[in-house]
């Protein structure tokens, strides 16, 4: 946690130690207010750094496009088409960026392995299903992936 989250936990902790001379009451209701506060804290460090990248496939199933859904840039992107036999690369996506890569030829379904990198350094594989018939996108999936939820 950041120095700052750490001295207001540390602060509330201190006021729930004070509020024990009035009321064990009182300083119960302090306490758990200071550990919601601190999970609060914790949920908010999951979702900082997020790296979430999506490949589809658009209506007219010429134009592959990448798009960079999380909230830190992603460097080094390859992206091959199974089985058709095609590679690209993108340099760089910033945050809610997006790159469009003209196929020569319309396509009916392919799967996309995706490599790419965040800005640590850190190394992600990916797969996705796309097809100019239907969708593959979660309709349940959350915004952002509260306790690691199927990060990858």
């Amino acid at each position: 946690m950041k120095r700052n989250q750490i001295a207001i936990i540390v602060a509330g902790l201190i006021i729930s130690a004070l509020l024990s001379v009035i009321s064990i009451y009182l300083t119960g209701i302090a306490v758990i207010l200071v550990i919601t506060l601190a999970m609060s804290f914790q949920i908010f460090q999951d979702s900082e750094r997020l790296t979430d990248l999506a490949v589809v496939l658009s209506e007219n199933a010429k134009v592959v496009t990448v798009i960079n859904r999380g909230n830190t840039p992603i460097r080094n992107i390859i992206v091959s088409l199974v089985p058709l036999d095609m590679e690209f690369k993108v340099p760089e996506l910033a945050v809610d960026g997006t790159f469009a890569y003209e196929l020569p030829q319309m396509i009916n379904e392919a799967r996309a392995i995706v490599e790419f990198e965040d800005i640590n350094g850190k190394q992600y594989n990916k797969s996705f299903h796309i097809s100019a018939l239907y969708s593959d996108d979660d309709l349940l999936k959350p915004m952002f992936p509260t306790f690691d939820w199927k990060k990858e």
